[in-house]
């Protein structure tokens, strides 16, 4: 498969959402309902930033670098430290938005004085566990895990704290499912627990920390995929679910030899469907596409299956995991 032809697609989409140097939209067109922030957006500009970095031509010139990191550093508020747009939950914003300043070697202005308080080991405990674990794991991961992201990409948080993050995180996880937290899955489907403890995956990657039940994790991602339970739009929507399967696998099974070869037929199986796709689609008219934060998560996808399968996927410039130098999607 060559992906050349997909990568300028790419390429042109971002391109289109450039309002000045290092300043981007999210969107292009308005949706029915009237409620995305138009003009320049905090999700705009950090997923411009991944995407470049992924497809091979992040900027170069020193000047520029320095406006694309003046304008992610002025969105912060100075006051908190976090970061606003409205869409997500203010951690998750805070923590992309400071893995984009990452990408130029470049930290925020101001502390993240909002969080500090779970710097207190007994605070980032009752964070944790308070945390929607039963029936919204997925949209609740944003502040898990976007918490340890935002306290190691502004350099906040030492090494004691970290430790005990995982620490906790490894007391906790489901020794059944290798997915969220034992005793806490509640309603939500189980695919709704992978798109959630993606999240937390990213993170131990990250810091070279072991996948808590990798097996399991195999186990449950292979099940899920065979009998249709990630999602009805699985592989078929502009989004983030695809990379959270792939990522799982493909990470897992550099922990594990079990099910090795399944798990690679099932991350080639799916990168011939999902890349065709995606392709397929007309970046004048999707929804999808004119999404820049939708279209990064897609974007994630590829570059991981790329990784996963070495020689199957061809493209002029390899693409690079943003992932693999800093957490947080």
């Amino acid at each position: 498969m060559n992906i050349d032809g997909l990568i300028a697609k790419i390429q042109g989409i971002v391109d289109r959402h450039k309002l000045a140097e290092g300043t981007y939209s999210r969107y292009l067109w308005q949706n029915a309902e009237g409620t995305r922030k138009m003009g320049v957006n905090e999700y705009g500009c950090a997923d411009a930033a991944n995407i470049l970095y992924t497809i091979g031509n992040f900027e170069r010139e020193p000047e520029k670098r320095a406006e694309w990191v003046r304008v992610l550093r002025e969105m912060q508020n100075p006051e908190t430290g976090l970061f606003y747009e409205g869409t997500h939950h203010t951690i998750h914003t805070t923590a992309h938005c400071l893995a984009a300043l990452e990408l130029f070697d470049a930290l925020p202005l101001y502390p993240l004085t909002a969080l500090k308080q779970y710097l207190k080991p007994e605070e980032l405990h009752e964070f944790l566990w308070n945390l929607n674990w039963d029936n919204s794991p997925w949209n609740n991961s944003h502040q898990g895990a976007g918490l340890y992201a935002a306290m190691v990409n502004s350099r906040t948080a030492d090494l004691a704290w970290q430790k005990d993050y995982f620490s906790w995180l490894r007391e906790h996880a489901d020794p059944e499912t290798g997915l969220g937290l034992a005793g806490r899955h509640g309603e939500a489907p189980l695919a709704h627990q992978l798109y959630g403890w993606f999240h937390y995956f990213f993170n131990h990657e990250f810091a070279h920390q072991p996948i808590p039940y990798p097996e399991k994790l195999i186990d449950s991602c292979i099940d899920m995929y065979k009998n249709d339970q990630l999602s009805p739009v699985f592989g078929k929507e502009v989004g983030f679910m695809e990379i959270d399967w792939i990522f799982a696998m493909n990470r897992a099974s550099r922990q594990t030899a079990h099910r090795f070869d399944e798990v690679k037929a099932l991350l080639l199986d799916h990168a011939e469907k999902f890349t065709a796709w995606l392709d397929s689609l007309d970046p004048e008219t999707d929804e999808g596409l004119n999404d820049l934060h939708m279209l990064f998560g897609a974007v994630c996808a590829v570059s991981e299956l790329q990784l996963a399968l070495p020689g199957k996927i061809e493209s002029t410039v390899p693409l690079k995991n943003v992932l693999d130098r800093r957490p947080f999607i």
